[in-house]
């Protein structure tokens, strides 16, 4: 073994220069980098985090960490003949027992060596022959599997009743099982009719006690077995509709987070929310009525031959019954998929109602809007109850068509079989009748539950359209999952960029250029509309579709991981949505492997350690929906607390200040200076006052620059900041210092 490569040289194997815990860890990190690397991903290294430098990682936080980077991982045990079977080049990551690991890059059957890489190896080295000895010295079986996430196509592919069909058939284990206990069973529904048929014709024709007994035995372990194999059907359908939910919830939630923002912003959440909720009435189909139609296919394909067999005059007529009341459905079809598409129109909107009401309570109670949300709500759900109840008596016509002729299935058979056994017309008797009868309303079902299939078929089509309205939207670049992950110092540049939101007649930047050196904090200001918002958009790759460069660092904004860029950024908006759950959990939202004292450094730095201590479980108090026991200050702390978690080296204050009161302005803008050393800062603000130790302000109208510079700089000689500085400071001169108070004239004694 050579020592050159960082592997002990007599009968060992593991990294001999390591002394502690941190390079056991780091050595661990590099060999989970350079299998992603291999892959096409870049990791960065900073986006793990564990409790301590020296802990090792487990496998599950490593596979969490390649997981969240777009890549299929697993951990698992393997043996040393696995090893050997690893032919293709692709590295495989061995966790050896000390907490370091190697790289696998192939296993050579043929001589029983594979061959490992030290990831603190230069590139260039090549890798080390091992046999199993000398790794089972410091290997005890685990690796960690790593390659291109597979099925990209299925997840983007269009959302399609089709779609969901190929969903299901992933399924195969199941499928084959399933498959193989309802052949099982339909041999076991066959069997006590024709003993039926042979205890009629044979038993009690001739009073025979012992055949009776030997029937009655065979017709008791039918029964048992035909009741451990459904109850064994109904387990595995139950697990399939488990796992065919639990996928369709993760792709439906999925594809929900990779729809652009234009998207959330032109649509209503209620109606949006209801539409994405049909998937359940999508998924109870496909793993109920369908399911269970196409296992009772099965159960026909074993059955027709036999009544075949038995009658095929009377199985004519079972089958011909059948057409006609699938004939039936046929022509009332289409008047059903309009009344359908209305109805679930209208529900949407109903539902949309709902969700703003409850949005916005706070709203209307303070504006007494009860009253007018009552009546939209009553002029909603009348238009939906009035559309339902048009489609239950149109659904009511086939039925009631289709009943007569179901029941001649039922029972006419009978009739006509008698009649025939009455008339010599044919050489059935009468356990063959009995037997048919049985068999046939076993054959029957299914083919009217088929006919009714194409009905509910139909309801369910349109519910994939509503579904698919919103999940086959354009996605967000692919750039969430690829593009580079630089290392950022936050210099940020703007060449002729222009960008103009759909719809929109004038474009909301226009040939906008201007460069921010890295580690300063420039101020945006101008009137309502002049594009400062739209600048910190783009930034974050929020809209993408603008013509010109923006650079951070000299790269390409385009070309960045769009996740990476935006962990990059730390933001406060003006109105913060914290979420429902502890303090902590609200500050570490985007940094969930953190520990307390990451919480407590980051609400220290933003002032919220004062009042977080104050709360009644400090910061494992509950914030309920809305937080209504924060105030807006507090609020805004905790907010800046989750921005700097992460220590971005880019922060956007977009209107962070302007909903708070004096005091709480006063105090959060003492934090943000503290924090600005070190950091690139956007500070988007109204309040000029603010924004006067910026070391560069730039004034923005209709989209275009109109100048750049300091404070002192810009009163003097950009007209629309003077304008802008006196209409908000008349107290103050405009180099910012205090106007002297009014004085009273004194009169003469």
């Amino acid at each position: 073994m050579s020592e050159e490569n960082g592997y002990g040289s007599e009968g060992s194997i593991g990294p001999d220069t390591v002394s502690d815990g941190a390079d056991l860890v780091e050595t661990r990190l590099r060999a989970v980098i350079a299998a992603a690397r291999y892959n096409g991903i870049e990791l960065d290294r900073r986006d793990f985090r564990q409790a301590s430098p020296e802990t090792v990682p487990p496998p599950a936080a490593l596979v969490e960490w390649l997981r969240g980077s777009g890549l299929w991982a697993k951990a698992t045990r393997l043996r040393w003949k696995d090893l050997l079977r690893f032919t293709d080049g692709a590295p495989v990551v061995l966790l050896f027992r000390d907490g370091s690991a190697g790289l696998l890059t192939q296993g050579e059957a043929q001589r029983n060596l594979v061959w490992i890489k030290d990831p603190r190896a230069a590139s260039a080295d090549a890798p080390v022959a091992v046999d199993e000895l000398r790794l089972s010295q410091v290997w005890g079986g685990e690796v960690l599997l790593v390659r291109r996430a597979r099925g990209a196509e299925q997840e983007d592919s269009p959302f399609t009743l089709g779609w969901l069909v190929r969903l299901v058939m992933q399924q195969r284990g199941i499928l084959r099982n399933l498959a193989f206990s309802s052949v099982a069973i339909s041999f076991l529904t066959i069997v006590p009719p024709l003993l039926v048929m042979v205890v009629v014709n044979q038993v009690v024709v001739h009073r025979n006690m012992s055949t009776l007994a030997m029937i009655s035995m065979i017709l008791a372990i039918a029964v048992v077995f035909e009741t451990l194999l459904t109850f064994a059907r109904r387990e595995l359908i139950l697990v399939l509709s488990a796992r065919v939910d639990t996928e369709l919830n993760l792709h439906v939630f999925n594809r929900l987070l990779a729809l652009p923002m234009e998207f959330f912003e032109r649509n209503q959440a209620g109606k949006t929310t209801y539409e994405v909720m049909q998937i359940t009435q999508i998924r109870e189909f496909i793993t109920g009525r369908m399911m269970a139609t196409g296992l009772d296919m099965v159960t026909l394909v074993i059955m027709i031959p036999v009544l075949f067999a038995i009658s095929s005059v009377l199985t004519w007529w079972v089958v011909g019954g059948s057409v006609v009341v699938a004939l039936i459905i046929m022509v009332f079809l289409p008047a059903l998929r309009v009344l359908t598409g209305k109805v679930l129109a209208a529900e949407s909107a109903k539902g949309s109602v709902m969700v703003e009401t409850v949005y916005g309570i706070r709203t209307v109670k303070s504006l007494a809007l009860e009253q007018a949300r009552k009546e939209l709500w009553d002029q909603k759900v009348a238009e939906a109850a009035e559309l339902r109840l048009k489609a239950g008596r149109l659904a009511r016509w086939p039925m009631a068509l289709s009943l007569p002729v179901e029941r001649f299935i039922e029972r006419g058979i009978l009739l006509i079989g008698a009649y025939m056994i009455l008339t010599g017309a044919t050489d059935v008797d009468v356990g063959a009748l009995i037997a048919f009868m049985l068999l046939g309303m076993r054959v029957a079902a299914p083919l009217i539950s088929m006919a009714h299939l194409v009905e509910e078929f139909e309801q369910v089509n349109a519910a994939v359209g509503i579904v698919g309205g919103v999940l086959n939207q354009p996605p967000e670049t692919r750039g969430v999952d690829n593009g580079l992950r630089p290392r950022f110092e936050g210099a940020l540049s703007f060449k002729d960029v222009t960008f103009t939101y759909p719809l929109a007649r004038q474009p909301a930047l226009d040939g906008l250029e201007f460069e921010v050196p890295a580690g300063s904090t420039l101020g945006l200001v101008g009137r309502s509309g002049s594009g400062k918002s739209t600048i910190t958009r783009l930034l974050q790759g929020i809209n993408r579709e603008y013509t010109g460069f923006i650079k951070i660092d000299g790269v390409d904004l385009r070309e960045i991981n769009l996740q990476h860029l935006r962990r990059s950024f730390g933001v406060v908006l003006q109105d913060n949505f914290l979420f429902r759950g502890s303090v902590r959990d609200n500050i570490i939202a985007n940094r969930p492997g953190l520990v307390l004292d990451d919480v407590v450094r980051a609400a220290r730095m933003a002032g919220a350690e004062e009042f977080i201590e104050r709360l009644p479980q400090g910061y494992d108090t509950w914030i309920e929906e809305g937080s209504p026991n924060l105030s807006g200050g507090q609020k805004q702390r905790l907010a800046i607390a989750r921005a700097i978690i992460s220590d971005p080296r880019i922060l956007i204050l977009d209107e962070a200040t302007s909903a708070l009161d004096p005091e709480s302005e006063a105090l959060v803008n003492a934090n943000l200076a503290r924090l600005a050393v070190g950091r690139t800062m956007l500070v988007v603000s109204h309040r000029l006052s603010s924004l006067v130790d910026c070391d560069s302000i730039l004034v923005l109208d209709r989209g275009k620059m109109i100048d750049i510079g300091q404070h002192k700089v810009l009163v003097e000689r950009c007209a629309i900041y003077r304008q802008l500085w006196l209409q908000q400071n008349r107290h103050i001169d405009p180099q910012g210092r205090s106007a002297p108070g009014p004085v009273l004239a004194q009169g003469d004694d």
